[in-house]
């Protein structure tokens, strides 16, 4: 299995930057009638993570992920980073090049 994070271009600063899950998202519950006091911590999916870019992103992330789901999966490694999982190297060079074509230099692999 080989694993790269996914990077794009910063709409404010044009560096290359991918978004990192720092902490669980915490979901909380409310009731019409009472108070609920529960807190349901949540890792996110990868694709998730990839939504949270809309705006910080130079690209769609809906777009992004339809490239990137024909040749790997969207994941979220060990330390929170947004990942693409392929299962050959074959896919990793399809990819790259299919981000190429589609995204310019706005959507990057990297180890």
């Amino acid at each position: 299995m080989i694993r790269l994070r996914l990077f794009g271009r910063c709409r404010i600063y044009h560096d290359p930057v991918s978004p990192v899950l720092r902490e669980p998202a915490q979901i909380g519950w409310t009731a019409w009638f009472r108070d609920i006091e529960l807190v349901t911590p949540r890792k996110l999916k990868g694709k998730e993570l990839l939504q949270r870019t809309r705006g910080w992103w130079t690209v769609e992330p809906d777009d992004v992920a339809r490239v990137v789901e024909t040749y790997g999966r969207l994941v979220v490694g060990d330390g929170g980073e947004l990942m693409v999982e392929f299962s050959n190297e074959q896919a990793v060079s399809s990819l790259a090049e299919a981000l190429a074509n589609a995204f310019g230099d706005q959507v990057q692999l990297a180890p």
